[in-house]
């Protein structure tokens, strides 16, 4: 598979290692220092994004002009999803996104939402979400806390909103979900679900130790897209 990489940061680059040691080879390379408008996309079969999120749905829309397929792991975009649904629709093409492309993660999240529905009637038990990652990461709570919060409040019909801590866990109301994000210098990523009750406490947590598995699945995410239409989520990878 011939593939384009949009973003050649840390993440970038190891994706580059982990595709050519699957036998991929990579065809263009866009950054800061070399635009998307300057690759060839005739000999592209997916691209593979990880930039910003202010560039992200620019880079869909050249990738579906380009009846390329796009592999996505920029988040902080998904105000603008409906949009982008649309437009692979229109243009019959294929998107892949994702919060996090690491094949554990995704299992997380389907025993999350498992875990959620068990709770929701247990109404001594108090659910909270804590986010550890690296220093340099922008966005807080992580695209993944995100998800995982939205999927325990779509399971509980107490919970009406999540509310954002750093550094310390939020005051919230009964039905508010605390959100608590921690930065410390290289941590990979780390998430955990509790629920706490006056007698015991329940936790669910998924810790990566680098980030060669956001890579590796995010490569596996393009094997699985190539050939495809329409729009994919990591979810339908790992139920593939």
């Amino acid at each position: 598979m011939k593939l384009a990489l949009i973003g050649y940061g840390k993440m970038g680059k190891i994706i580059e290692e982990i595709a050519i040691s699957r036998g991929h080879t990579i065809e263009g390379k866009a950054s800061s220092h070399n635009p998307i408008e300057e690759l060839d996309f005739s000999q592209i079969d997916v691209a593979i994004e990880f930039t910003t999120p202010s560039f992200a749905v620019h880079h869909i829309e050249h990738c579906l002009d380009k009846n390329t397929p796009i592999v996505v792991g920029t988040t902080a975009w998904n105000e603008q999803l409906p949009y982008v649904k649309t437009l692979v629709a229109q243009k019959e093409g294929a998107l892949l996104h994702a919060s996090n492309f690491s094949i554990g993660v995704n299992v997380f999240f389907d025993i999350n939402k498992r875990l959620a529905k068990l709770m929701a009637n247990h109404t001594d038990y108090v659910a909270s979400l804590e986010e550890t990652h690296h220093v340099h990461k922008l966005d807080a709570p992580s695209g993944t806390a995100v998800t995982i919060a939205n999927d325990i409040m779509l399971e509980n019909d107490r919970l009406e909103s999540w509310k954002l801590g750093e550094e310390s866990a939020p005051e919230v109301k009964p039905w508010q979900l605390p959100v608590t994000s921690f930065r410390k210098p290289d941590v990979p990523g780390t998430h955990i679900v509790s629920y706490e009750s006056p007698i015991d406490t329940i936790q669910l947590s998924h810790t990566a130790h680098s980030r060669e598995g956001f890579a590796l699945g995010a490569v596996i995410a393009a094997e699985f897209l190539q050939g495809k239409n329409g729009t994919f989520t990591m979810q339908d990878v790992i139920k593939f």
